[in-house]
């Protein structure tokens, strides 16, 4: 038994394809199917069961995933010890963004991080919070950029910024022209919101809940672009965060407008492994975006 026959039996768990499992492993599917086949011969034990078309694990079997998981993280962070990369902005890092901050926020921090640590070689990765924080949890990420909500708690959050929300409206809303809106007006109003697994949506929800506003049950958008949209054709009105919103007061048919009393917010982290030994690196990357936030924010100032 090898760390890799233990990453062939993880991917395999993950995909649930030998072929995708292989292709994810950079190996053929021969190649890890074998290895697989020499892992039960070694442990005694059938991790799969292989009277089905899909990939069944046995009892057995997904116990050892579960450890194997394990081991590979431990695996990891013996290596970070040992390379010493917590100290250096050097080598692989990986990276991710839920999509409504990675859009919006990478292209104004990759050229300053470039030219900040040229020998760091970012791996970015933008999935839903919930993914983000099973991947960080399995080791597949180094850190993550995200909103900070309950399911990051368990790990440590270096803030980064805070980010207003502002009220996006059709160009023929009775509110278009307007600079500011006090949040009190939304009451009796119907948001469009995104659909459940992203963390603004319930963020988004909690300010207007307590304006007296409701969500549009009847539409869920997948992305802030498709909740752009929506509301340019007039299907409704909704929260943007403001990196997503451009510098013009009205563009392509959406007006935004200065949401205040209380200003909707939200609080974007650097978050990480507890224990882990790149902190200090964390805590350079942090402090890197952090500074630059002020400028990108200013080229944000509607004219």
């Amino acid at each position: 038994m090898n760390i890799r026959d233990l990453e062939y039996l993880v991917a395999l768990s993950e995909h649930k394809h030998f072929r995708k499992a292989a292709e994810a492993c950079y190996v053929s599917q021969p190649t890890l199917s074998g290895q697989i086949r020499k892992l039960e011969d070694e442990l005694g034990v059938s991790l799969l069961e292989r009277t089905s078309r899909r990939v069944l694990f046995t009892d057995a079997g997904l116990s050892l995933v579960a450890q194997a998981q394990k081991v590979l993280l431990e695996v990891k962070i013996l290596t970070e010890l040992a390379s010493l990369q917590g100290e250096s902005m050097a080598g692989p890092l990986h990276i991710g963004f839920i999509p409504t901050v990675g859009p919006y926020l990478l292209p104004q921090i990759i050229p300053t991080l470039k030219e900040a640590f040229p020998e760091l070689e970012l791996f970015l990765h933008e999935a839903q919070t919930h993914q983000l924080v099973q991947q960080l949890e399995e080791g597949k990420l180094d850190c993550m950029i995200l909103a900070a909500v309950k399911e990051s708690e368990p790990f440590i959050e270096l803030p980064l910024y805070d980010e207003p929300m502002m009220l996006a409206v059709p160009e023929t809303h009775p509110w278009a022209q307007e600079q500011e809106i006090d949040m009190s007006r939304l009451h009796g109003e119907t948001l469009l919101m995104l659909e459940d697994g992203h963390c603004l949506r319930n963020q988004a929800l909690g300010f207007c809940f307590a304006a007296g506003a409701r969500d549009d049950g009847r539409f869920k958008a997948t992305s802030l672009e498709t909740l752009r949209n929506m509301v340019a054709a007039g299907s409704g009105i909704t929260l943007l965060p403001q990196l997503a919103t451009p510098k013009e007061h009205c563009r392509d048919g959406v007006c935004y407008i200065a949401a205040e009393h209380p200003q909707p917010t939200r609080l974007i982290t650097l978050a990480y492994r507890p224990g882990s030994p790149l902190k200090s690196r964390y805590e350079k990357l942090a402090e890197v975006i952090k500074s630059k936030m002020p400028q990108i924010f200013a080229n944000h100032i509607q004219k």
